[in-house]
């Protein structure tokens, strides 16, 4: 179990507060600690959304937006985009980001819980979720409520960090995932926490494999996955029937 530290009361509370203090240095982050995959991960993660010009998607714990925004570019001028997340910070960044980008008509920031989703049934064409499976409260009420909200024929995606198997490759991971992203973030956002809760909240979530029986369990059909970068991330698929 992730260690959760006083004087936060459960885990979720602990996450918000880790989102809220490094949501202005985030995306920044995320590309050096990636070396700049993550755009290509994002990228992948929406084509699988099935998402079409005019189409309707919602992007669940959104973050700064940026799989949000990978979905504004498919549905084009005439779609929609809901990004959906807890922390007002990140957020408020979400929208800054935006700013920046021609799809700010499209995209519509939503504060709410990944766990009971402010919609009704049948909403969205699609329903998206990067990094952040790993930090809800419940795994499968998350996916579950995805599912709920996106109508029948539409996906669930979600794009989340993973364990590799190739024996060296793996070895060599885990050493840079468990002692150097500590270090760079700490030397990133100016205080330790943070990523050091990064390689801890991996080491309980399950794997892949499992992850996609779950999605079978919610009810989604032709449940499938992706392992990319030798299985740094996965993308997991599944359709709404």
């Amino acid at each position: 179990m992730v260690h959760i530290p006083s004087p936060y009361r459960s885990k979720e509370e602990y996450v918000h507060a880790i989102f809220s203090s490094i949501a202005h240095r985030y995306d920044l982050l995320n590309t050096a600690l990636s070396f700049n995959r993550d755009k290509y991960w994002r990228r992948f993660a929406a084509a699988q959304a099935g998402l079409q010009p005019g189409g309707c998607g919602l992007d669940v714990c959104c973050g700064t937006g940026m799989l949000t925004i990978e979905q504004a570019r498919l549905v084009g001028p005439r779609g929609r985009v809901v990004g959906l997340d807890f922390c007002e910070n990140m957020l408020a960044k979400a929208r800054e980001n935006v700013k920046k980008t021609p799809f700010s008509e499209q995209i519509q920031f939503v504060q709410g819980n990944a766990v009971n989703l402010p919609f009704p049934d049948n909403t969205f064409d699609c329903a998206t979720i990067g990094f952040a499976l790993r930090n809800v409260p419940d795994i499968r009420k998350t996916i579950s409520e995805m599912a709920r909200v996106v109508r029948p024929g539409g996906k669930v995606v979600s794009l989340e960090l993973s364990k590799p198997s190739a024996p060296l490759f793996k070895q060599l991971y885990y050493f840079y995932f468990n002692h150097l992203v500590p270090l760079l973030g700490r030397l990133g956002i100016g205080f330790d926490g943070p990523y050091s809760y990064l390689p801890n909240s991996l080491k309980d979530f399950p794997h892949q494999r499992e992850i996609k029986e779950l999605f079978s369990d919610v009810g989604l059909a032709d449940a499938r996955y992706y392992e990319l970068t030798g299985g740094i991330v996965t993308v997991h698929v599944g359709t709404v029937v």
